[in-house]
């Protein structure tokens, strides 16, 4: 019996850092917002999020409206670093966008 509980502890600390390591990543996400303007059309906006966020034309369409409507919209979730080359594209090409 002796044995057997070293073991299940060392179980039990692995576990804890496996969820501790998950909870950190999840922390680094960072969100790339677009606003909205009155200076690009649809179709701009929807080749934008295509060509540089690789989304799918649904998507892109429906990112679009929902930025014509509510005035903003979270167009990519992901690690900084990976956003920041997406948002300079993104205002590159003329749309207003934000990393938060």
């Amino acid at each position: 019996m002796l044995h057997n509980t070293p073991s299940k502890e060392l179980e039990k600390e692995k576990e804890d850092v496996a969820v501790a390591e998950d909870e950190s990543d999840t922390g680094d996400l960072s969100y790339l917002v677009v606003y909205n303007d009155d200076h690009n059309s649809f179709d701009w906006v929807i080749e934008c999020f295509m060509e540089v966020l690789d989304h799918t034309f649904e998507q892109s369409e429906q990112l679009a409206l929902i930025i014509h409507f509510k005035g903003k919209a979270t167009v990519k979730t992901a690690p900084l670093q990976e956003l920041r080359p997406k948002k300079d594209a993104l205002t590159e090409r003329g749309l207003s966008a934000v990393i938060e």
